[in-house]
């Protein structure tokens, strides 16, 4: 069972006209889009969620009340006692983005107890240079990692490996201290 909350219900009657083979998994019998704002959605979820992915695009304007410190306690309670968060964290590379990328690690570090910034370069992004954050009560990104079972399954994708899930835990200096500096 999938929900997608997306508060712009013309959002999700474009993407379904316009990218028909991206939008047609909303049809699926399993998917519920509830078309309200993330953080009214949560509010009533108690324990529910294997995974939460945030995809809001910025930490301000219309999306700023997903990138609180309430929206990611509400994440937590939300989510069961295994379960997983994953959300977008913006580019460190401008000097102007740098605090909204401290800010997002701090609210998620003090409320989840294993919280984690991976990378992936994406050209089509400001800087080509995109961070992305993990955050879990239970497991870590590395030390959690089965390569041997996942690698097992012989699951062949275009991009993702599991020597790419590695690596892309290891950031550079600047982003290690950058994230390090409200972690204390």
């Amino acid at each position: 069972v999938i929900d997608v909350v997306e508060p712009d219900e013309m959002f999700v009657d474009v993407c379904r006209k316009y990218f028909p083979d991206n939008a047609k998994g909303l049809d699926d019998p399993r998917v519920t889009i509830y078309n309200q704002d993330g953080l009214r959605a949560l509010r009533t979820r108690h324990g529910e969620y294997d995974l939460i992915i945030n995809d809001a695009t910025d930490p301000f304007g219309h999306t700023a009340g997903l990138f609180t410190k309430e929206f990611y306690g509400l994440c937590y309670k939300a989510l069961k006692d295994d379960g997983i968060m994953v959300y977008q964290h913006g580019s460190p590379f401008y000097d102007e983005d740098e605090g909204a990328c401290q800010s997002m690690h701090k609210k998620a570090y003090r409320v989840f107890p294993i919280c984690r910034v991976y990378q992936a370069h994406i050209p089509t992004y400001p800087s080509g240079h995109w961070l992305f954050g993990f955050a879990s009560k239970k497991y870590h990104p590395l030390r959690d990692l089965d390569d041997t079972r996942w690698n097992m399954r012989g699951i062949t994708t275009k991009y993702y490996t599991t020597m790419l899930h590695k690596g892309a835990f290891y950031i550079p200096a600047y982003v290690e201290e950058l994230l390090k500096s409200v972690e204390e």
